[in-house]
């Protein structure tokens, strides 16, 4: 038996612990709580919970539900780590009936490449790829929000 299941309903999500999680990551420190809330609001989200409904990781997935999808946001809680959730969140991400029709996955990561690999994720070489960041006061805040 897990010690950890996976749901994708929204509402099981506790917000002020991924709010947490997220504004202490490297990819996006000192978020605010409300742009937290939106894109959750905007996304699909699945959460590993432990035996006493505690949430103990997040991802989501920004997408248009028929042939693209950004994976992003996929976060363990550290008491948490090393037991597969990651992955699994992410497998079953994939999984969902309403992302079976996308042509295209992508997400970005400085340190888990291993986690995403086994699910058939590659480096990718630029090519055609562009970005654009805009000012990160947009977005962050040196207050708790």
């Amino acid at each position: 038996m897990e010690e950890w299941t996976l749901s994708t309903d929204p509402r099981r999500l506790d917000l002020d612990r991924v709010h947490g999680w997220l504004r202490g990551s490297y990819w996006s420190p000192g978020v605010r709580r409300e742009i937290v809330e939106r894109g959750f609001a905007n996304s699909l989200s699945i959460g590993a919970y432990a035996v006493d409904g505690r949430q103990l990781a997040v991802a989501r997935v920004v997408t248009d539900q028929a042939t693209f999808a950004w994976l992003c946001d996929v976060f363990v809680d550290p008491a948490a780590r090393g037991r597969g959730i990651a992955r699994a969140m992410v497998g079953a991400l994939m999984a969902d009936p309403r992302l079976v029709t996308l042509r295209r996955w992508c997400l970005a990561t400085r340190d888990a490449h291993e986690v995403y690999a086994p699910l058939g994720f590659a480096a990718v070489d630029a090519g055609g790829w562009m970005e654009h960041k805009p000012d990160p006061a947009r977005w962050s805040s040196n207050v708790d929000g």
